[in-house]
């Protein structure tokens, strides 16, 4: 990816959480990545390997340990709230849980309408009303529910709404996080679908967190794989499916269910053993040793460094690389 087209840029982002006893949460090590103007950068990884983390920093929900945001160019890290707000309106985010999401003493128009307000985009209430009926349109609601709370609505419904929200701005980088985990299978091709309109309508730039890999490649240009708060692959979506390098992405892709039972028992298991180890003490080495097939020496002593293996395809991982 050609740094100078990149929406968002990350370079080392690093950030820990300090816990009771002087220990630190590693959520987040030494991330770096950039994402191009109007694509889709994938971010997949189990549940606890800091996907959220790194999300929630880049947009500054959290404050970063280390390292810098680059968004157009300029590095938004270390900016307090008042100077982060113009760089507000240029990236929103679409959180993972459509019920605690939305305030529940606000109106669906006065919940749609707040980032307008914040960044006094309408000159009166009657352009309000209008900017708000036409995003509630654009996102399959319509006027009648404007005046309605969150917990009048359906968790599909309630989603349409965090989208609304996010994207009234027209922002050029919306972040993804876990947008559809919480929704009802029928109802998430629905809301994936909705969302890559956009992105075409309106070339928006998409960080999209998820678990679900096969909605993943669906919905990604590039893909990339976290693992215990450390990037450990990344490359072109079709790519990394077809011939994956690092054995955790194996592993990972191997859980993809198939609905075929005779190919179902047929395909390879790369074997994702044993459980996440604690990122308050993470493994020394690559951190993935403790449950890969390949592990030597060299893997428990020696942390392996995210190099290109092929064209544009980077994997951090000794067996690869040596």
């Amino acid at each position: 990816m050609k740094e100078e087209t990149a929406v968002l840029q990350v370079k080392g982002l690093t950030k820990h959480f300090p816990v009771a006893g002087h220990k630190v949460v590693h959520a987040v090590d030494d991330v770096s990545f950039s994402v191009s103007r109007g694509k889709t950068l994938g971010l997949v990884g189990e549940s606890g390997c800091g996907k959220s983390s790194c999300a929630r920093t880049i947009i500054r929900i959290y404050e970063p340990t280390a390292g810098k945001i680059l968004l157009d160019g300029d590095d938004i890290s270390l900016l307090n709230q008042k100077q982060l707000l113009p760089y507000r309106k240029k990236m929103q985010m679409i959180f993972q849980d459509p019920y605690a999401s939305l305030n529940a003493r606000m109106t669906v128009h006065d919940i749609v309408a707040e980032p307008l307000k914040a960044h006094k985009i309408c000159s009166s209430r009657k352009e309000e009303n209008e900017m708000v009926s036409d995003m509630l349109a654009r996102v399959g609601l319509n006027r009648d529910h404007a005046g309605r709370y969150a917990h009048e609505f359906s968790g599909g419904q309630r989603q349409r709404v965090g989208i609304a929200r996010a994207l009234i701005l027209k922002p050029e980088l919306v972040i993804c996080d876990e947008p559809i985990s919480a929704l009802d299978v029928s109802i998430q091709a629905q809301v994936v679908n909705m969302l890559r309109n956009f992105q075409e309508e309106l070339g928006l730039t998409y960080l999209f967190i998820a678990h679900d890999l096969s909605m993943v490649r669906y919905v990604s240009d590039d893909v990339g794989v976290m693992y215990l708060g450390q990037l450990v692959e990344k490359c072109e979506a079709d790519e990394i499916y077809r011939h994956p390098l690092h054995p955790y992405t194996a592993g990972l892709l191997s859980s993809i269910p198939v609905p075929n039972p005779r190919l179902a028992q047929e395909k390879e298991k790369s074997g994702l053993e044993g459980d996440l180890p604690s990122p308050i003490a993470p493994p020394s080495g690559c951190r993935f040793h403790t449950r890969c097939p390949y592990a030597s020496s060299c893997c428990r002593e020696e942390a392996p460094e995210l190099k290109e293996a092929s064209s544009g395809h980077f994997v951090a991982c000794h067996r690869i690389h040596n």
